[in-house]
Order: structure tokens, then C-alpha cells, then sequence
């Protein structure tokens, strides 16, 4: 057992859930057997807490990272903020200057709020946009975060939340009076969405603009013309997919704008900063609701923003990550063939992820970042790519998966026996309490 196994034993014991992150459990990798920790991370390189250095080919820091960890040019203008201070009775005036970025990236808009967190701004937006349209109800299609107004859901008739990314999330600690105040709508589902606005009062459609797959038979445009007519105002959450396709919102690429758009991750290259960006008519709103928090003015945030806004835009990282990621998704397409396995690939090239169309998926998917992690590398089903992983990397990573693939062929075929090749408990799928 290495220490970052030995570790985590003991933050079970005193961090309720081991950890603050559900998508950062080990239990989500490889229970019992996951690095769990790091001392270091650089590039697309992270070494865990007994010195090994392992090459990231998963999540990158859940999405945060798309320059690499520690870029330099980043990390120096952050490094500049820590000498003249992160915090006064005063503000600081980057959060001024990014604010008048970001209304540059998004022409259509005139105001930002700005928070740290992704469930922070998603909060803020519905906030903001429930004061503008004097209605308490809210139609939703994707994942927005913990916060109350979302689990909401969850009291109306079960697992609604399920078919947004994750499921099993309990509302419990959420008032039981919120039920029937948010209503999910499955994406290109156009008609669902009629039918719940028409039938519960809709002032607020949020939304993801993709995750998995894209828009069929001009679904955004007819949701934009739906909440124009309808009076609703519509906000895309873009915390996820926001500078990963084009220098800003996803939603670029189709010829649609949003009322509020919510840019999280990316946007900070791992430092903490995330933005409310919308049009006056409705950010004016803010004025009539108390939004405040302490850490939302500290420097570093919207100084680490300014400088990794500069990079993208300097060595347009979205192209590179997005040709990265199609590569890997042709790869695993191609290898699975050679390996005569049968898998499904989604989401955007440089966010993404498969699966196998199997009973045993989750435990290839288990026996794969059991096997990877021998060979040096952090590995699941996805990848999130940076502009620091390259075709050696690509190479190296699928060299060693197709031996691996062919053992799980041999488990499909029934010549092996996947449990007994397994080391440890399956990976855990959505949500569930840790003992």
C-alpha cells in the first residue's frame, strides 16, 4: 500500500465522503488501490505522494487544466499577485479588467458576476435570473452543481437527475417546499420542454449547450425562440464545454446566444474563477438580490483568468485540444475494432469519454486503470486534453492499452474471467455513500 492509499484510509475518517470532490474519489478509479493523492503535477505529468511520476491521460484535473499544470506564464503572473498581496479592504482591479475581457469575448453581453466555484456561479445565474423574471420555476437539462435549487429536483418524483450525468444524488437536506420548482427536459427533446414550460410557469431554461452528443433539427434555435417568446430567460451553462471549442461559449458554433452564460474551469488554468456573464436586462437584476461573498474578491482568481485568457488566445489552445482529442477518439474507435470490442464514444473531442456495450463495462473499466496505472499513467474511459499532451504521449498510451484490451476480448469471449484478473472492489458509477 502506498501513501496516498495509507492517506486516504484516514480521510475517510475525518472528512465525511474521504473527500471534497465525488468526481476526485478514488472509489470512482480504483477502490483500494488509486494514488489518491499528489505531491507535484507539471505539463501533463502528476507524481503521487511516493515520488512516482504518472502520465495524466484522464481528466486533467477534472477539465481545469487545458494549457497543462503549472503553466509557466500563468503560474508567473500569479506568483507576481502573492508578492503584492491576494487581499485588502480594498478591490482589485483585475476583476474590472477581466470583466471588460470577457464582455470583448461575448459582444451580446454587458455585465459579469464573478464567483470560484462552477455550483457557485450556476447559483448565482439562477439567482439573478429568477429576480429578473419574477417566476420561480425552472426548466433544466444537464449538471449545474449541488446547490439546493438543483437537488430540488430529485423531491419531484424520484431520480430525476439521473440522465444528467449523475445519478443516485440524494436531495435530502434539501427543503421538501422546493419540490416542483425545477423540472429536467432531456436534451433535443424540444417538445418536452414545450409541454413543461406550457404547464408549470417556466421563468428560467438552463442548460448545457452539449455534453455527449450535439443538437439535432435546430434544437438550440428553437429553445432561443422559446424563451424570446415565452418571455423566460434563457442561460446556458458552459462551466464545462466554455473555451474548449472556440475562444469562449460552445454555443458559438451554432449561431446562438444566450441571456446569462457561466464560464468555470478553463477559464483559470486550475486557479479558482468562475463568471456570470450576461445582458443588462437581466444581470441588472443582482441589484435587487443580496450576492456576496468575502472570497469572491481575493486577486488571485481573476489574475490567473487574465493570464490564461492571453495564452488561449495567443496559441489558440481549443483548436489543439480539440485535435488531441479526436485523435484519442479515433484511436479508441480503431483499437476496439483490432480488438474485436464494441464500445461508444461521446462528448466533445477534447472532453472525452467511452464505454463499453457490455454487462462487465464497469469492470473493464476498473481492470483498465488497474492495469494503466502498472504501466505509469493516470487512465480510465476519458480523457480531457491539454495543450501539453502530444503524439509521443498518444502513442505511448495507446501501446499500452491494446494489450490490455486484448485481455478484456478474452473476458468477453469467456476464455478469462474479469474478476478474477481484478485486484480490488469494482469502481464505483454516480453517487453513493463511502463506509
Amino acid at each position: 500500500m502506498g501513501k496516498g492509499q495509507e492517506l486516504y484510509i484516514k480521510a475517510k475518517q475525518l472528512i465525511p465522503g474521504g473527500t471534497m470532490l465525488l468526481s476526485k474519489r478514488p472509489e470512482m478509479f480504483l477502490p483500494e488501490h488509486w494514488p489518491s493523492y499528489f505531491s507535484k503535477a507539471k505539463d501533463c505529468s502528476v507524481w503521487d505522494l511516493d515520488g512516482k511520476e504518472l502520465l495524466d491521460m484522464s481528466i486533467m484535473g477534472i477539465g481545469t487544466n487545458s494549457l497543462g499544470y503549472g503553466n509557466d506564464e500563468v503560474d508567473a503572473a500569479v506568483i507576481e499577485t502573492v508578492k503584492k498581496g491576494n487581499m485588502s479592504s480594498l478591490n482589485c482591479p483585475e476583476e474590472v479588467y477581466l470583466a471588460e475581457k470577457l464582455i470583448e469575448i461575448n459582444p451580446w453581453a454587458d455585465m459579469v458576476r464573478f464567483a470560484r466555484s462552477g455550483g457557485e456561479a450556476n447559483s448565482i445565474a439562477i439567482r439573478i435570473a429568477r429576480a429578473a423574471s419574477g417566476k420561480d420555476n425552472v426548466a433544466i437539462c444537464g449538471y449545474h452543481g449541488w446547490h439546493d435549487w438543483y437537488l430540488s429536483a430529485n423531491h419531484n418524483g424520484g431520480d430525476d437527475l439521473s440522465g444528467h450525468l449523475i445519478p443516485g444524488l440524494s436531495p435530502k437536506g434539501v427543503p421538501k417546499n422546493l419540490k416542483n420548482s425545477v423540472f429536467p427536459f432531456h436534451y433535443n427533446n424540444y417538445q418536452e420542454l414545450v409541454d413543461i414550460v406550457e404547464k408549470n410557469d417556466i421563468g428560467v431554461i438552463k442548460m448545457e449547450v452539449l455534453r455527449n452528443f450535439g443538437p439535432k433539427d435546430d434544437f438550440l434555435q428553437k429553445v432561443r425562440d422559446l424563451a424570446t417568446r415565452k418571455n423566460i430567460v434563457l442561460i446556458f451553462d458552459e462551466c464545462s464545454s466554455g473555451f474548449r471549442e472556440t475562444y469562449g461559449g460552445i454555443f458559438k458554433k451554432f449561431n446562438v446566444e444566450p441571456d446569462m452564460v457561466m464560464f468555470g474551469k478553463t477559464i483559470g488554468n486550475g486557479y479558482a474563477l468562475t463568471a456570470v456573464v450576461g445582458k443588462k436586462s437581466v444581470m441588472e437584476a443582482a441589484q435587487n438580490t443580496f450576492i456576496s461573498s468575502t472570497f469572491w474578491t481575493e486577486r488571485i482568481g481573476p489574475t490567473a483568468a487574465l493570464a490564461t485568457l492571453k495564452v488561449m488566445e495567443r496559441e489558440k489552445s481549443w483548436e489543439k485540444i480539440t485535435n488531441m482529442g479526436s485523435k484519442m477518439q479515433n484511436g479508441w474507435l480503431k483499437l476496439a475494432e483490432a480488438n474485436k470490442l464494441d464500445i461508444t464514444v461521446s462528448g466533445i473531442s477534447a472532453m472525452t469519454s467511452y464505454g463499453f456495450n457490455s454487462n462487465n463495462a464497469a469492470e473493464y473499466k476498473t481492470f483498465i486503470t488497474q492495469e494503466m496505472l502498472k504501466k505509469g499513467f493516470l487512465a480510465s474511459t476519458n480523457f480531457y486534453a491539454c495543450t501539453k499532451h502530444n503524439d509521443t504521449h498518444l502513442e505511448m498510451y495507446f501501446d499500452a492499452l491494446n494489450d490490455i484490451y486484448n485481455t478484456i476480448y478474452k473476458c468477453e469471449s469467456e476464455a478469462l474471467n474479469i474478476y478474477e484478473l481484478l485486484e480490488g472492489p469494482v469502481c464505483h458509477s454516480g453517487f453513493k455513500r463511502l463506509n
